[in-house]
């Protein structure tokens, strides 16, 4: 591998030698990027905030940082302290909160340990490490940068996550894999909670989480990485059938990936709206509605002779 000294600037669209004079960064770290203080727009030199921007630059950011703060925070308080109420079982309804599911409650499990921490630390980790998710409480909480065009909390350049715990964001390709293998669990609380009474039907709590399922699946299928996993690293899709098989497959998780913001936010939602639909059943707040049934779909006509 080439020493840092020999690393090139990248400019966006070309790599560029680094200007003279300047030296890379300390510590040996890989000087990504724009190098600080050369064409950087008058953000660089701003202080924190400042722009000349007209529009309301600063409603997104601080959107972003009331509804991360509202659903994550349910979303923990869920899985910490609300493991009374995870399921709803009762008039032929059986609903897992999918912040449980799969349910896993070994015998040597404290009683205080909530089973939502053996799982939750998959999805936790995709998002924690979703490019999507790192630029929205990067601005919103970090505010590095705030905004386009605007002051940064600290201007000493972008250099990677190179440094511990953001090096850690590496792993997001890994938190990716792990993160299919509870969408086969969530399927199979899907089909329970449209198994009503023995039959086929359709109630609340089953719309509630088959839409948080659903979105799970669409997030997790429109992630960057599964993208490239998929088509990355091929000079050519049509040399081959099994190219021309990926590129089928890479220009639909494209398409996915183009709403990939979309189905960060919803998907959260949902899976917060199903948890706490679950619990209010559970805690007879609510009555769970049945809006149709299908039991007659499935029965075998008896044929009589004479």
């Amino acid at each position: 591998m080439a020493s840092t000294d020999d690393r090139k600037w990248s400019g966006g669209a070309a790599a560029v030698s680094a200007p003279p004079g300047l030296t890379p960064a300390p510590g040996g770290l890989p000087s990504t990027g724009t190098a600080p203080g050369a064409n950087r727009g008058a953000g660089f030199t701003q202080r924190l905030g400042e722009t000349e921007r007209k529009d309301a630059w600063w409603l997104v950011p601080g959107l972003q940082a009331l509804g991360l703060l509202f659903l994550i925070g349910y979303a923990n308080w869920a899985a910490l302290l609300g493991a009374d109420h995870y399921h709803y079982v009762g008039n032929g309804r059986h609903y897992l909160s999918p912040f449980y599911s799969p349910y896993i409650r070994p015998s040597w499990l404290p009683g205080w340990f909530s089973p939502a921490i053996l799982i939750l630390w998959i999805p936790l980790g995709f998002r924690t490490t979703c490019y999507y998710y790192r630029k929205a409480y990067y601005r919103s909480f970090f505010l590095d940068p705030i905004a386009c065009a605007g002051g940064e909390a600290r201007s000493k350049g972008y250099c990677g996550e190179v440094k511990f715990p953001f090096v850690l964001q590496n792993l997001h390709r890994y938190f990716m894999y792990a993160s299919l293998i509870p969408l086969f669990f969530l399927w199979a609380d899907v089909v329970q909670a449209f198994q009503i009474n023995g039959t086929l039907a359709v109630a609340g709590g089953s719309l509630a989480i088959l839409a948080s399922t659903a979105t799970l699946t669409g997030y997790t299928f429109s992630c960057h990485s599964l993208r490239h996993l998929v088509g990355g690293k091929l000079d050519c899709f049509s040399c081959t059938r099994a190219t021309r098989v990926r590129h089928g497959a890479w220009s639909w998780l494209t398409r996915l990936n183009e709403h990939h913001m979309g189905w960060a936010w919803v998907s959260l939602f949902a899976v917060c709206f199903a948890d706490l639909y679950v619990r209010l059943c559970s805690m007879g707040m609510i009555q769970d509605p049945m809006f149709a049934t299908f039991g007659r779909l499935f029965d075998i006509p008896v044929k009589v002779f004479p």
